[in-house]
């Protein structure tokens, strides 16, 4: 389903706002360094989707997590403090797939490439079964062929 303008508008306002709102009030020593990816609202304007992303690994991930999760409810009231809206929408924090996402294609086009070195390798080695091009020369008694 498409958004409509409104909650584009209303998603991409709601996407400023957390983001500044966890670089300035949220002061959770768990919290690593987020980055804000998407936000997508629903058409009704009541639920908002945050997706993001942590450096580090799993362990920097979750941790992470666990400090959105605590921090939901201040965000919410300041998100709500900052729109023009009757209802403030409910946040949802997901991770979001992009890093592992370039990580598994990262990975295929590196066995790609090997195996494409592979081939090459072994075109070049190879050796042809015959000759190496059979119609090359005319047989020499073309004449008796034609007969």
């Amino acid at each position: 389903m498409t958004p409509t303008p409104r909650a584009a508008r209303l998603a991409d306002r709601i996407k400023v706002l957390v983001a500044q709102q966890l670089d300035r009030k949220v002061k959770d020593p768990r919290l690593g360094y987020v980055t804000v990816t998407d936000v997508r609202v629903t058409n009704d304007l009541q639920h908002a989707t945050i997706f993001w992303t942590v450096l580090g690994d799993d362990e920097d991930r979750e941790s992470t997590a666990a400090a959105l999760e605590s921090a939901r409810g201040m965000l919410r009231s300041e998100v709500g403090r900052n729109l023009n809206t009757r209802l403030t929408p409910t946040l949802e924090f997901v991770a979001d797939a992009i890093p592992k996402t370039a990580e598994d294609l990262a990975r295929a086009l590196s066995l790609a490439a090997q195996r494409d070195a592979e081939l090459a390798q072994q075109r070049n080695e190879g050796a042809y079964a015959g000759e190496a091009d059979p119609y090359k020369n005319a047989p020499e008694n073309s004449k008796d062929l034609d007969e």
